[in-house]
């Protein structure tokens, strides 16, 4: 008993220990992140902006709306490829963008072997493109009007090959609440970003997929998506492939350029979180490991603290401080959620759980394509 509250208080005095690091960390992220500026001068050379769609009339039309508004490029052409839809996106977007010159929408080629769906068209888009920036962009991402102008000005003014701005996440239904914002919050508390940008060590490398602004050349010579057609991550993996053909590139901050609403409601977060959350560290090891690190920060100081440890308070108290200041920052509700930041934490255990083991299984699919149950290859 005496060996069991021995280990207890001392998990607990590391378990604070790292949540107080980790809440210094965002603080000093918060003032360091790249901004784009609000009033972006003219950006004078071309601009492609990527958007790849599959089986997604039912919202894509928001977005395009917000590409058709963009201002401060003076060359600028919008393509979109449909990779396959079976639900009309194509009629959708030819609708929604009847009448503007700068869109074209392209018709997928069949998957390659070898490739999941998102590389294979990102690749035939920037194959197809024309701009020295290429801008990839979601189909679930609005932009504000002065979005691709400021992003491209600030991939410029930073001297960087790569910049992902990361939109305001919006999250609507309790699940949501309870796990979108966990997204921000882990790069700004995990990631020391200035030194990130320059870094060419694959681990200190995070991107977003959701609106990426790229260097034509600099894609050019990392690879592009063709050296990442195996990872479903192609985010992350197309920004360290950039690194390993040295060039820089990092998150900024995307809350004034951009909003998200990535899933509406457990359903769809769960099976998004599944198709993707298993290879996020690597292996399950690699998980298992990141888990313990992550309970011994934020559910053992918690659970520590209702049995009377001050230690545990203090814990308690900095993961809801770092969690409450990327949360202002970003744009998410603040309170009563950061109160919840260890119910946060073991619900992110559940959803990666359940990704490797449906992974396993073979249960996973992606816009109706099965994953198989190795890596494509």
């Amino acid at each position: 008993m005496a060996v069991t509250r021995l280990a207890g208080r001392v998990l607990t005095r590391a378990g604070s220990c790292l949540a107080v690091g980790a809440a210094v960390m965002a603080a000093v992220n918060l003032v360091r992140m790249r901004t784009p500026p609000a009033e972006p001068p003219p950006v004078a050379e071309r601009v492609s902006v990527l958007l790849p769609v599959r089986d997604e009339a039912h919202r894509v039309e928001p977005c395009l709306r917000s590409l058709a508004t963009q201002t401060g490029v003076r060359d600028l052409e919008v393509l979109v490829l449909d990779d396959g839809s079976s639900d009309g996106t194509a009629d959708v977007v030819r609708a929604a963008s009847a009448g503007d010159s700068r869109v074209r929408v392209l018709a997928g080629e069949p998957l390659p072997d070898g490739w999941w769906g998102k590389p294979w068209a990102c690749q035939q888009l920037a194959d197809a493109a024309a701009g020295s920036v290429l801008v990839f962009v979601d189909a679930d991402v609005v932009l504000e009007r002065h979005a691709v102008a400021a992003a491209v000005t600030l991939l410029r003014w930073s001297d960087l090959d790569l910049v992902s701005p990361y939109p305001r996440q919006v999250a609507v239904t309790v699940p949501e609440r309870l796990v979108q914002p966990l997204l921000a919050w882990s790069i700004l508390s995990f990631l020391p970003l200035r030194a990130a940008e320059r870094s060419a060590r694959p681990a200190l490398s995070a991107a977003n997929g959701q609106f990426l602004v790229v260097d034509r050349e600099s894609y050019r010579r990392s690879g592009g998506h063709g050296a990442v057609r195996a990872d479903l991550l192609e985010d992350i993996a197309l920004l360290r492939s950039i690194k390993r053909a040295g060039g820089h590139g990092v998150v900024v901050d995307g809350t004034a350029l951009a909003t998200c609403r990535m899933y509406d409601g457990w359903t769809e977060l769960r099976a998004g979180y599944a198709k993707s959350l298993w290879s996020a560290f690597g292996s399950p090891a690699g998980a298992l490991a990141v888990s313990a690190v992550l309970g011994v920060m934020y559910v053992v100081p918690p659970v520590a603290a209702l049995l009377g440890s001050r230690t545990g308070l203090a814990g308690y108290l900095a993961g809801v401080t770092g969690r409450a200041m990327v949360a202002r920052r970003v744009g998410a509700q603040v309170l009563p959620d950061v109160l919840a930041h260890p119910v946060s934490v073991g619900t992110y255990f559940w959803l990666l759980a359940h990704s490797i083991r449906a992974r396993r299984r073979g249960l996973l699919t992606v816009k109706g394509r099965r994953l198989p149950v190795g890596p494509p290859g």
